[in-house]
């Protein structure tokens, strides 16, 4: 089972696994994987649909929401692959090259989904904070060029990853702690100077840190114009507006949060935990989205049942 060039170092085969000590129950985790995913994608592409569709939808703030969408599906589908493999189909093996663009696109669609949801707390103060000159100021085309300008600079950033992964030397160790491939697991497993690989990836996580501080700001500053609103009932009807993207900061948030602590606090916690803890970070989010925006937001929610109902 050689994997290696000798010569150069070079890797050509890593190895996943799922669940350490339960592969047998593998088959069986396979089913609600599946049925996450597939309820995932319809329900990313069901926002998607209903805003392309619907003109009257065609505004910033459900821009932002077809975003955020976009990120969610892209994030699925970067991990489907291997995620079946190994659970359904026991094929843990995935070539370097694979591994380095699956890494490329999980942490890419990753960033971008933090950067959506940090303009969309801007969003969301521009609309509380100045609502008469909201869509004088957040116009459509600024809209879309503010959202393009998200992705690009999101996937540049992570763009040098797959070749500084590619640039390391990779001797012994071939095994990766999950079922799909991140730049600091395959990092760890070099045994040349990674250094540079290690700074770069800080930096990187520095940058969603941002957009989480940046997110925090905005809502210290709608907490201060909602208090500053003399009727109680406007105050509410103001914060209800904020409840959706609140939900989808907590939900993507929270398990990143959690794991860093758990990596820098829980080192003696079970292997199985970690895991769980990522898998969780990379299938719940994008399968809450959609439940959450479909739920509390009229707009959406009444479109969905239109469609339904003229079918």
């Amino acid at each position: 089972m050689s994997t290696f060039n000798n010569s150069k170092g070079e890797v050509f085969t890593f190895f996943l696994i799922g669940l350490p000590g339960l592969e047998y129950t593998h088959i069986w985790i396979s089913i609600p994987i599946c049925l996450i995913y597939f309820v995932t994608i319809l329900g990313n592409c069901t926002i998607l649909f209903i805003i392309k569709t619907e003109s009257s939808l065609h505004k910033p703030m459900y821009y932002f929401l077809s975003m955020l969408a976009f990120s969610d599906l892209g994030l699925s589908l970067s991990s489907l692959p291997t995620m079946l493999r190994v659970f359904l189909l026991n094929a843990p093996r995935i070539s370097a090259d694979a591994c380095f663009a699956q890494q490329f696109f999980i942490h890419g669609f990753s960033l971008m989904e933090s950067s959506v949801l940090m303009i969309m707390s801007f969003d969301r103060f521009l609309a509380i904070h100045n609502p008469l000159r909201y869509s004088s100021i957040l116009t459509n085309a600024r809209a879309t060029k503010l959202s393009l300008v998200l992705t690009t600079t999101s996937f540049l950033l992570i763009l040098p990853f797959p070749f500084t992964l590619r640039s390391l030397t990779y001797c012994k160790k071939n095994l990766l702690s999950h079922s799909y491939c991140l730049h600091q697991d395959v990092m760890k497993l070099a045994c040349s100077d990674n250094k540079v690989d290690i700074i770069y990836g800080f930096f990187v996580a520095l940058i969603g840190m941002l957009d989480l501080a940046l997110i925090s700001i905005s809502y210290i500053f709608i907490l201060k114009t909602v208090l500053g609103i003399a009727s109680q009932q406007e105050q509410l009807k103001a914060l209800s507006t904020c409840v959706s993207h609140i939900c989808a900061v907590l939900i993507f948030y929270i398990p990143i949060i959690s794991l860093a602590v758990l990596y820098r606090f829980g080192k003696h916690a079970p292997l199985i935990i970690r895991i769980l803890m990522a898998d969780v970070l990379l299938l719940v989010p994008p399968l809450m989205n959609p439940i959450v925006y479909c739920v509390k937001t009229q707009q959406i929610r009444v479109r969905i049942l239109k469609k339904l109902y003229l079918k």
